[in-house]
């Protein structure tokens, strides 16, 4: 049986294509991979006339699983040190809050033994008062701080559940094109990605409606990943006259990425959605800071005039001093 990288080499994209070695030069041959489990990936295959129609999922190539990709329920170590990382001193105020439990709970307890012994003496009873004073406070102490604790420790929790998220994400696969896969981490500093989840005909309007925004969108960096949720074929219509060849390349640049290891994607945006709250079955979207970080999402179409309003552009004066400007982390 032909491996993937032979078949792959028999396909041929159209010189329509942009060539993704000149735009990502960080993208080596599929055969320069070491073996990697693939399940259900969809390879295009094009005709070599000329065609107004790109047809995504034509063919199925089902092969054997191996090295596969940790569960993404699992906490990475990568996501505890990106923690560290972004909240240094967090540990060191978990440590005092610790510190400062132990020293009030030992207070409280010297202070309850004294409560018991001047109410067991009647002569000790003048100072059963400052002895119950002393002790409200204590209480009242390791509550403050075991409060500080639980929240910090709680916001700790989220944000290495986030991180580790993001870490999943960052090791899904994407086709550049019949010959090149790349997992998302290889975009981070350049691209900023759009993720479009839903049946095939919320994906074909979702490209029709960013027609007006192509090159607004290239300009700041976003690429879109198109995910099939429905099982139909994605039939994306390019106009293919000459004197709109250049449009054409645009659009093809901005959605020639596909998504690879369809199980792994498909449970990826299952816990986005359920951690959102949001219905299986709903169309979403999913757009990624430059550091690969979740900016934004929704239920829907994905607001391209939005994007283009907010992000700066990834080339000319501004490119590096605004590159942190895309928004809130979710």
């Amino acid at each position: 049986m032909a491996s993937v990288a032979q078949i792959c080499c028999n396909l041929r994209p159209p010189n329509l294509l942009l060539n993704f070695y000149d735009a990502f030069p960080f993208c080596v041959p599929l055969s320069n991979y070491k073996k990697t489990a693939f399940s259900s990936i969809c390879v295009k295959v094009w005709s070599p006339r000329r065609s107004r129609v790109r047809d995504s999922s034509t063919t199925t190539i089902t092969c054997s699983a191996s090295n596969k990709p940790s569960s993404s329920s699992e906490i990475s170590s990568a996501a505890k040190i990106r923690s560290e990382v972004l909240s240094p001193f967090r540990s060191v105020r978990m440590f005092f809050y610790l510190a400062f439990i132990a020293s009030a709970g030992l207070g409280g307890l010297i202070a309850t033994t004294q409560l018991i012994a001047a109410l067991a003496n009647s002569s000790k009873a003048a100072a059963v008062p400052e002895i119950v004073k002393g002790l409200g406070i204590d209480i009242g102490a390791v509550s403050l701080f075991v409060f500080l604790y639980s929240r910090e420790n709680n916001a700790k929790n989220a944000q290495v559940a986030r991180l580790s998220r993001e870490e999943n994400l960052s090791n899904l696969k994407l086709r550049v094109d019949e010959k090149r896969v790349i997992p998302v981490s290889s975009l981070r500093g350049i691209a900023r990605l759009v993720i479009c989840a839903g049946p095939a005909s919320f994906i074909t309007e979702s490209f029709k409606r960013s027609e007006p925004f192509t090159q607004s969108l290239l300009d700041r960096g976003v690429l879109v990943v198109p995910f099939v949720t429905d099982g139909n074929s994605l039939n994306l219509e390019f106009d293919e006259s000459e004197e709109l060849e250049e449009v054409t390349t645009k659009r093809n640049r901005l959605w020639q990425l596909a998504p690879v290891f369809i199980s792994e994607w498909s449970k990826w945006i299952d816990e986005q959605k359920k951690l959102a709250k949001v219905s299986p079955e709903s169309p979403v979207y999913l757009s990624l800071r430059l550091d690969g970080r979740v900016r934004g999402s929704g239920v829907g179409y994905p607001p391209w005039n939005a994007l283009v309003a907010q992000l700066p552009q990834v080339k000319g004066i501004w490119s590096g001093l605004l590159d942190g400007m895309d928004g809130r982390v979710l």
